[in-house]
């Protein structure tokens, strides 16, 4: 389940992608559709949100700043076996 960090109720637009950067303040870039390129991003609002590890941040629904706890899966590597010299 998520939890709400934030507040700010971000009215989005059309055709951009809004995420949390390094910088922990929300961004948004123009997403690449066909053979049109995508924009350089460009800082909507600074939060100065300081991230957990082991956290995902990102906007939900309602245009707030959430965050979620991610789940460790998938498939452990093997390990390789050493070659032995006679």
């Amino acid at each position: 389940m998520a939890q709400k960090v934030l507040k700010l109720r971000l009215k989005r637009e059309k055709n951009y992608l809004y995420y949390l950067d390094k910088d922990g303040d929300v961004s948004a870039a123009k997403m690449a559709r066909g053979k049109a390129k995508g924009g350089k991003p460009k800082k909507v609002t600074k939060c100065g949100i300081s991230k957990k590890v082991g956290y995902l941040y990102f906007i939900d629904k309602q245009g707030d700043v959430s965050c979620a706890k991610m789940k460790k899966g998938g498939t452990k590597k093997k390990k390789k076996a050493k070659k032995r010299k006679k």
